[in-house]
């Protein structure tokens, strides 16, 4: 919670803006979370002036209308690039956003880097596509009872390949395309990631804090990269987008499924009633249905009452006796 002399500071940056301006995130929220902290004055990106707010005890303080302005930008970026049908890449290999970075990703089924960026992940993806055949082979050998034929040394030794290629490539193990968008804390530590995005004409949407460049990044968030808390909020907003795009997409294909379905003419199934399935009265059978067959008709009816007639023995009985 924020002390009084704290609320009066920040009062002249929040000014009339309500905290529930916008749904995705709220400046009581950003506040709480420690967002508009930036780094020391002497650390700062001359770059970054324009987000700026003030300097306080030499630590500069975020401008958190822009942030909430950025938040809105990059959210509908986000939003339009899943609704479009790619993939957003969360990247994030600081000790501080490993765990956000990964949960996040995996709630709203998207790829993620956690541990390492390799070099040419992007613009060489045809070779990253071989590593990631590779880790899936090596998850296969160990399900089908390869491991059982080879040696002790043999199986440590793929052991540990397979465990080096999941850490570093498992978040991306289901990727066949390079990504629609990419998400990253800190571009100053993901600099490669950065140049490489910019290189294939990837959007980008990064968090940057008051030491970064914010030149070259399509949707800069400013904002607190170090903070654990700042980081999980600034994930979970993206995947939120991520999350809400897919519902939509989701309602989309249920609506045109519904205008199909009272196009579709009826479809017989197990369950409906077949026609030999009907009750035949025997009344109206003889003279509707067997018109046309010979014998049928008064003649049909007076037949059957002979053989009820004939048929006056106890079946039972007759066959009790043998």
């Amino acid at each position: 919670m924020l002390r009084a002399e704290d609320r009066k500071f920040y009062g002249g940056m929040i000014g009339t803006m309500r905290e529930d301006i916008l749904a995705v995130v709220t400046m009581k929220s950003l506040l709480e979370s420690g967002v508009h902290f930036g780094h020391q004055v002497k650390r700062w990106d001359p770059r970054m002036k324009k987000y700026i707010f003030a300097e306080r005890n030499g630590i500069h303080i975020i401008d958190l209308q822009k942030t909430i302005q950025a938040i809105k930008d990059a959210y509908e970026a986000v939003r339009k690039t899943v609704e479009a049908g790619k993939t957003v890449l969360f990247v994030g290999t600081k000790k501080q956003a490993q765990q956000a970075i990964q949960k996040e990703a995996e709630r709203c089924g998207m790829f993620y880097v956690n541990n390492r960026w390799l070099g040419g992940m992007l613009t060489n993806f045809v070779t990253i596509k071989k590593s990631l055949l590779r880790l899936k082979k090596l998850e296969k050998m160990e399900v089908d009872g390869t491991f059982e034929n080879l040696t002790k040394k043999e199986i440590a030794s793929l052991g540990k390949e397979r465990a080096k290629l999941q850490k570093n490539l498992g978040g991306i193990k289901e990727m066949k395309d390079p990504p629609g968008i990419l998400f990253i804390i800190d571009t100053r530590k993901e600099a490669i990631a950065v140049a490489e995005a910019q290189r294939m004409g990837i959007p980008i949407v990064a968090v940057v804090d008051t030491n970064c460049n914010p030149e070259g990044i399509n949707y800069p968030i400013p904002g607190n990269d170090d903070a654990i808390r700042a980081i999980i909020l600034f994930t979970q907003i993206i995947a939120n987008a991520v999350v809400e795009a897919d519902n939509e997409v989701g309602l989309k294909i249920i609506e045109t499924l519904g205008d199909e379905d009272d196009n579709l003419e009826e479809v017989v199934t197990d369950v409906s009633v077949k026609e030999e399935d009907r009750e035949i009265d025997i009344a109206t059978y003889s003279t509707e249905e067997n018109k046309d067959v010979p014998g049928a008709g008064a003649a049909g009816a007076a037949g059957a009452d002979e053989d009820e007639d004939e048929l006056s023995v106890d079946v039972d009985k007759v066959y009790g006796e043998e």
